[in-house]
């Protein structure tokens, strides 16, 4: 199980010692306490005391168990772009929240460039995706253009920052 760590440097706070535990922590969030403590070279209780405030900074965002697509039966990833036909604000809270309430959409961004928004999908097959398509997505308001990519093959996965 590999679990990571989202984070954002937030504060501009941060020393070596900060970084090095961000960099353990990215390669192992099930560390313990007393192991991390050992790498760093500090007491334990010190670097409880960092970890908590990197916590409560918002620089650790949150702890989060990494999972296998395919193992799960959704080994069919998508990238979806979407433009609005209209850029007014109620237009886009409503794309927005039609999103939100979407749990297929693993992710989105609003982008630059040709189109509005980038969405990543996974699904069991495509036919799944196809569902998804015309019974949510085609569905929401303000859509002018999908654009579906499909991924073949990921050529890198990486899930840690580099921290410098």
């Amino acid at each position: 199980m590999l679990i990571y760590f989202i984070i954002e440097e937030k504060s501009g706070k941060m020393d070596n010692i900060d970084k090095k535990i961000l960099e353990i922590l990215q390669g192992n969030g099930r560390i313990t306490n007393t192991e991390l403590a050992k790498k760093i070279g500090l007491s334990p209780p010190t670097v409880l005391e960092r970890v908590r405030k990197l916590e409560e900074s918002g620089i650790i965002e949150k702890y989060i168990t990494l999972i296998n697509p395919q193992a799960v039966g959704r080994g069919t990833t998508a990238f979806v772009a979407v433009s609005l036909a209209r850029h007014e604000d109620r237009a886009i809270a409503r794309f927005h929240q039609a999103i939100l309430g979407m749990p297929e959409v693993l992710e989105c961004y609003h982008i630059t460039g040709e189109d509005d928004y980038l969405l990543k999908v996974c699904f069991q097959d495509i036919p799944a995706y196809r569902n998804f398509l015309m019974e949510k997505l085609t569905k929401v308001p303000g859509i002018a253009k999908i654009k579906t990519s499909f991924v073949l093959a990921p050529l890198k996965k990486e899930t840690t920052l580099p921290i410098e």
